[in-house]
């Protein structure tokens, strides 16, 4: 069985945002950058499937820039087997939509011939959790969206306990079949100098993002961004 797992490089989580002076979008230079936290959990999902025998090789992906290859070289010295490194221009947190990303993913699937997808439930930059869904859709194929636990109970079948507003719910999907990762699922593990120096020999394949003969164009135009308004100080009320 084969996994693919997305991978995004954002803004740290610990870094504070700052707006570009004009309004086009968030600073990015000389920002730290780093995987994205539920991308990460659902990599560490598959290597523990991969460590449990349920799956035997897993590939990672991210779109963007040239500066993406460290987040794959990332995921490969955490235990990746192989990787696909999309490039595109397009900024990550507001032209490379949910839809072009789920359409990547797609023609990457159906090339390569893989059975589960792991994708984080949301990234941090742009907090959609859209592409999931939209990637279930395109491929027709069952999805357990939110998953705080996957379990194997068969050959073809995966329980899954997923977080919804009344509680847990427990739900069973077939493979081929996609998996959008809760925070709660595992912890992720750390990498170790002898496995980022193995990294080194993996591969990673580069793709132009045009050369996949998908349309790509942003449906969506973002008009303008800005910081949150600042909150007001508190009133302190004293009961009489």
């Amino acid at each position: 069985m084969r996994a693919l797992v997305g991978v995004k490089r954002v803004i740290d989580y610990a870094v504070k945002v700052r707006v570009k002076p004009d309004k086009s979008g968030v600073e990015k230079t000389s920002v730290k950058m780093s995987i994205n936290p539920f991308c990460e959990i659902a990599l560490e999902e598959a290597i523990r499937m991969k460590e449990k025998g349920i799956i035997s090789h897993i590939s990672t992906l991210s779109i963007g820039d040239k500066s993406s290859s460290e987040t794959l070289r990332h995921s490969l010295a955490l235990g990746a087997d192989d990787a696909y490194h999309i490039l595109t221009g397009l900024s990550t947190d507001n032209l490379l939509q949910p839809l072009i990303v789920a359409k990547v993913f797609k023609k990457i699937i159906e090339e390569h011939k893989y059975d589960i997808v792991l994708l984080g439930k949301q990234a941090i930059d742009d907090d959609a959790s859209q592409t999931p869904q939209i990637l279930s859709a395109l491929m027709q194929w069952p999805m357990a969206n939110f998953a705080s636990e996957i379990k194997k109970i068969s050959e073809t079948e995966f329980e899954v306990i997923r977080e919804v507003d009344s509680g847990l719910e427990k739900i069973i999907v077939s493979k081929p079949c996609i998996f959008s990762c809760d925070l709660r699922l595992n912890t992720p593990r750390y990498t170790s100098l002898k496995n980022i120096t193995a990294a080194k020999k993996k591969t990673i394949k580069e793709i132009k993002i045009e050369d996949l003969n998908i349309d790509f164009t942003p449906r969506l135009k973002f008009l303008e961004v800005t910081e949150p308004p600042i909150r007001k100080a508190g009133v302190k009320v004293f009961n009489l």
